[in-house]
């Protein structure tokens, strides 16, 4: 592990192609800049965020942006967020 790296678990929230909500114990400062690895329940890689800024940190958790992701990182949050999109059917 290099000297500025740690690792934190957290709950993702309000996922979406440009950022989420992480509930987390926490605060780290606005503008740091975090790679992310979020955990897909029946998957066995982590979708992996080369890039994401913390643009708010207070008690519901951490605000983050999402800056880069790779290629075939960009497909995977795209398939998931469709996924978790409510189906509606015919009004």
């Amino acid at each position: 592990m290099h000297k500025n790296q740690f690792r934190h678990a957290g709950s993702v929230r309000n996922l979406s192609a440009k950022g989420c909500l992480v509930e987390s114990i926490i605060r780290p400062f606005t503008g740091m800049q975090l790679t992310v690895h979020l955990h897909i329940p029946g998957e066995t890689q982590p979708l992996s965020i080369d890039n994401a800024t913390v643009r708010w940190s207070g008690s519901a958790g951490i605000g983050l942006e999402f800056l880069t992701i790779a290629s075939p990182h960009q497909d995977r949050l795209e398939r998931m967020i469709q996924q978790l999109q409510p189906k509606t059917g015919p009004q």
